[in-house]
């Protein structure tokens, strides 16, 4: 029982871990907590839009998982390139670290949904990748292009980084997403 606390104690970290992209409303900026329950939800939303049928609460579990790392390694905006291969080290140091703290068993199940994820080849890490990099950009389109303005990534960043992972796990939303884009060029939004 005490490792099992001492894992759940530790999560709590993931609400300082602050991401670039506000919530709807609010000034300060999202916690990788809040995004991870939001994947979860849109995973039940959405299921029926995956690409391929997928086993939904394997995704549930695996974006639950998925940002453990940034505990240690904080979050990077996906469009940074220049050392991508450090964060992740430090992602997996992170997860291999918290994952550590339960019981081998269950530790063991949670490090190979976070590799899933990695990995993204399987259809529910296809379906998890999706939901992960369409959230910001639902956000960005509402928050009048909030972290796309402060940070400088124009239109052409937000579809080449995103559009390839969208559309391979969840066709219909980067549709959705790529036309609510293009509305977008007009409007401001996007950095130069």
């Amino acid at each position: 029982m005490q490792a099992t606390i001492d894992f759940i104690l530790e999560l709590d970290k993931l609400k300082g871990v602050t991401r670039k992209v506000r919530p709807l409303g609010l000034e300060r900026y999202e916690n990788s907590a809040e995004h991870s329950w939001q994947l979860a939800l849109m995973a039940i939303s959405l299921v029926r839009f995956a690409e391929s049928p997928v086993d939904v609460n394997r995704v549930i579990r695996m974006v639950l998982v998925h940002d453990i790392g940034e505990i240690d390694a904080g979050d990077t905006l996906v469009y940074v390139q220049d050392g991508w291969e450090e964060r992740k080290a430090r992602e997996l140091a992170g997860v291999q670290r918290v994952f550590g703290l339960l019981p081998a068993g269950v530790g063991a199940e949670c490090l190979a949904l976070w590799q899933e994820f990695e990995d993204a080849e399987t259809a529910e890490a296809k379906f998890a990748h999706a939901l992960d990099r369409s959230m910001p950009i639902l956000l960005n389109l509402s928050n009048n292009g909030q972290s796309w303005r402060e940070n400088n990534i124009n239109h052409a960043q937000v579809v080449k980084r995103n559009g390839p992972p969208i559309k391979a796990g969840c066709p219909a939303l980067w549709v959705y997403l790529e036309a609510r884009l293009e509305d977008a060029k007009p409007l401001g939004l996007f950095g130069s």
